[in-house]
């Protein structure tokens, strides 16, 4: 039940087209917040965030941007603050997934995508927050969507692995760096959630069967579950966290050794 715990907060979402960050922009909207919806290519399903961010009585602004370009990540926070005049509350959520290849055949390209999509991303945004906040005087909640892939390596997955990780120490770092501000930075770290990044997985339920038979619970995570927890850590609920990594796994990274 929605209680209020962002009411009068400005929060800047970003890929919150699609899975996660459309689910936490709906329950930030249920608890009070008004909502900055970043996409890249799917306008239609920023959108429909907007219009469930709006049915919950709070205002939305949908801003496109290349979050691996410097120039958009700025132009977007600029279209955000003439919008809402100020930001309390940042999530870097949008990234792009593993490649799929092993080291000795990963492209400089595609190692260069993912570095700059799922790192530099988080540091253009996280810079121009922090930036923001200070001229404020301080405060707000920054919020990473890492991934348990922060810690466990998976092969085929250097690009994405080595940038979860890059993340999580951007995670701590600017938590030093931001304690005398009053500025949370935590990390959210899902495992195997149902979204656009496991399509495959949703659109056959054999293969999914297949894939949670690894985690102790047995299935995979709704992006609603994930958007829960970014809700507590966005609210003054999570005032004396910072520098922490949730992990949301149903187990996974305790089940690892099974078997060994």
């Amino acid at each position: 039940m929605a209680t209020g715990r962002l009411e009068g907060k400005v929060a800047l979402i970003t890929g919150s087209d699609s899975g996660i960050g459309q689910a936490t922009a709906i329950e930030f909207a249920k608890e009070g917040a008004d909502v900055v919806v970043h996409y890249l290519d799917d306008v239609d399903g920023a959108e429909h965030t907007r219009s469930q961010v709006e049915e919950s009585g709070r205002r939305a602004v949908v801003v496109q941007a290349d979050i691996s370009d410097e120039t958009q990540v700025e132009s977007m926070f600029d279209q955000a603050v003439q919008a809402f005049g100020t930001l309390d509350i940042l999530m870097n959520n949008a990234g792009v997934d593993a490649s799929g290849k092993e080291v000795a055949d990963l492209d400089t390209a595609t190692w260069d995508r993912a570095i700059r999509t799922n790192v530099y991303g988080p540091f253009f945004c996280c810079r121009r927050f922090v930036r923001l906040r200070k001229a404020a005087g301080g405060e707000g909640k920054i919020i990473n969507v890492t991934s348990v892939h922060e810690d466990i390596p998976n092969a085929g997955g250097a690009d994405y692995d080595c940038a979860k990780g890059a993340v999580r120490m951007l995670t701590r770092t600017l938590t030093l760096e931001l304690a005398p501000l009053k500025i949370n930075v935590n990390s959210l770290a899902p495992g195997m959630v149902l979204t656009p990044f496991n399509q495959p997985a949703i659109d056959d339920p054999k293969l999914l069967e297949e894939q949670v038979q690894s985690i102790p619970w047995k299935r995979a995570a709704q992006p609603g579950e994930i958007a829960r927890l970014a809700v507590f850590l966005a609210s003054s609920d999570a005032d004396y966290v910072t520098g922490a990594t949730y992990v949301m796994d149903g187990g996974l990274m305790r089940n690892l050794g099974q078997g060994a």
